[in-house]
C-alpha cells in the first residue's frame, strides 16, 4: 500500500531543552486506521503536530504523499488542506462568535468561494449531526458537541488525513462510542483516520495498527493482537491488557480454553468458548439481520417496513440514520457497537435492522457475511432493496 505520511529519523526538542522526539522512522499506509499509543509525555502529540506542519523538526524530516513538508506560508496552507487535525481540547480549536463562523474559518481561509463555503459548512455540521446549532455560541455548547463541532471544522476543508488527539477525553462512554463509530464511517468513506490515545481498550478493537511509543521512540509497529499478544512489550510500555485480553487469559491459565491467539471483542470470546462447550447446536436457525440505506430510502418506507415485519432489535450506524431514527420516533435499541450486538442477537435466533448510510451499509454487509463465513454458520445478511421491502 502507499505510504500516505513519512517520519524519516526525525527529532525535535522543546526550547527548555527537553527531547521530545528522538529519531523516530515510520511510514502510515494510505487508508488505514492507526492509533498512536502511550503514556503522557511518550511524544504522541508531538509527532502528529508535525503531520501538518504545525510543528518542524529540529533534524529529520516529514513527508506527504513522498514529498518532504515545507514551511513556507503557501506550502503550509496546502498541507493543512490535506491533513487535518482537531485538537484533544477543542476550546483551543473553536474561538469564533458562532458555529457557523467556526466551521468556516478554515474553507474561507484556503480561499474557497462563498457559496462553496456555505456547502461544505453545512454539509460538515449535517455530518456531525449538528445542523441547527449554526447560530449558537461555542462556549455554550457541551463537550461532546464542541468536539463535533471542531471535527467539523477539519472535515469542511475536505481533508485526506485526519487526525484526532485523544478523542474520547472529557467524553462520557456512550458519547465516546459513537464519536468513535464516526470515525469507523469517515475510514470506510477513503479517509485515513489517525489518533493518539493512553486508553489501551481503545486502541486494541479499533485501530488496525497501533504504533506503541515510550520515551520519544517507538516501540512497536503493527497489529494491536500481536502488541498486547507479547507480555514483555506490554511490561515495558507500562500498558494494561484490553479486558478482554485479560479474561481469555485467565481462562486458558484455567484450562478452560486452548486457542492461540487472543480475541479482538467480546464476540470473538463468546466464539472461542462455545467452540470448547460445544454449545452451536444453539446456533442451528439463527435469526436475519437486515441492513437498510438511509441515503436511498424514505422514512415512510422504513415505517412501512417495520409494520409489516417483526424486527426484535434496531441499530443505527452513523449520524444521518441516527437523526432519521430521532426525527421519525424510531426506538434503537443499539447506537454504537451496533454490527457485532446484532450479530449476538442473531446467533439467539433474534431478528434486527441495522440502519446506515454510505460505506457503512458495505462494511456491515461485509462484517456479517464473513463472520458466517467464517464460524460455518448459515448468518443472513438482507439488503433491502425497492423490491423486498414490502
Amino acid at each position: 500500500m502507499t505510504a500516505v505520511l513519512e517520519s524519516r529519523d526525525v527529532h525535535y526538542s522543546y526550547s527548555d531543552g527537553f527531547e521530545a522526539l528522538n529519531g523516530l522512522s515510520f511510514a502510515i499506509e494510505d487508508g488505514r486506521k492507526i492509533a498512536f499509543v502511550g503514556p503522557n509525555g511518550a511524544g504522541k502529540t508531538t509527532i502528529m503536530l508535525m503531520f501538518n506542519g504545525i510543528l518542524k523538526p529540529t533534524s529529520g524530516e516529514i513527508l506527504f504523499r513522498g514529498i518532504p513538508i515545507k514551511y513556507d506560508s503557501k506550502s503550509l496552507r496546502a498541507i493543512r488542506r490535506k491533513v487535518g487535525i482537531v485538537f484533544q481540547n477543542p476550546d483551543d480549536q473553536l474561538f469564533a462568535p458562532t458555529v457557523y463562523q467556526d466551521v468556516a474559518f478554515g474553507p474561507s481561509n484556503l480561499g474557497f468561494p462563498k457559496e462553496k463555503v456555505e456547502r461544505y459548512v453545512n454539509y460538515a455540521l449535517a455530518y456531525v449531526g449538528l445542523s441547527g446549532c449554526e447560530k449558537r455560541p461555542p462556549h455554550h455548547l457541551s463537550g461532546g458537541e464542541k468536539k463535533r463541532v471542531a471535527i467539523a471544522g477539519v472535515l469542511a476543508m475536505e481533508p485526506e488525513v485526519m487526525i484526532l488527539d485523544e478523542p474520547t477525553s472529557n467524553l462520557d462512554p456512550a458519547s465516546s462510542e459513537e464519536l468513535m463509530e464516526m470515525l469507523d464511517e469517515l475510514n470506510y468513506g477513503g479517509k485515513t483516520m489517525i489518533i493518539s490515545t493512553h486508553d489501551e481498550e481503545l486502541a486494541y478493537r479499533w485501530a488496525d495498527e497501533i504504533i506503541l511509543m515510550e520515551g520519544g521512540h517507538i516501540l512497536y509497529k503493527g497489529p494491536p493482537i500481536s502488541a498486547f499478544s507479547n507480555s514483555a512489550l506490554v511490561k515495558q510500555a507500562r500498558m494494561k491488557l484490553p479486558l478482554v485480553i485479560d479474561v481469555y487469559r485467565e481462562l486458558v491459565n484455567r484450562g478452560l480454553l486452548n486457542v492461540p491467539n487472543p480475541p479482538r471483542n467480546i464476540l470473538e470470546l463468546i466464539d472461542m468458548i462455545e467452540v470448547v462447550t460445544k454449545s452451536r447446536t444453539s446456533r442451528s436457525n439463527p435469526g436475519k439481520i437486515f441492513i437498510w440505506n438511509v441515503d436511498i430510502s424514505s422514512p415512510a418506507s422504513l415505517k412501512v417496513f417495520l409494520e409489516n415485519r417483526h424486527i426484535d432489535f434496531i441499530g443505527a450506524m452513523g449520524t444521518a440514520a441516527k437523526m432519521m431514527a430521532g426525527e421519525e420516533n424510531i426506538d434503537l435499541d443499539f447506537t454504537y457497537g451496533v454490527i457485532d450486538k446484532c450479530i449476538l442477537k442473531a446467533l439467539a435466533g433474534k431478528s434486527s435492522l441495522i440502519i446506515t448510510s454510505g460505506g457503512m451499509v458495505e462494511h456491515s454487509l461485509r462484517r456479517i457475511k464473513s463472520y458466517g463465513k467464517e464460524y460455518n454458520l448459515g448468518l443472513e445478511a438482507i439488503f433491502l432493496t425497492d423490491i423486498n421491502r414490502s
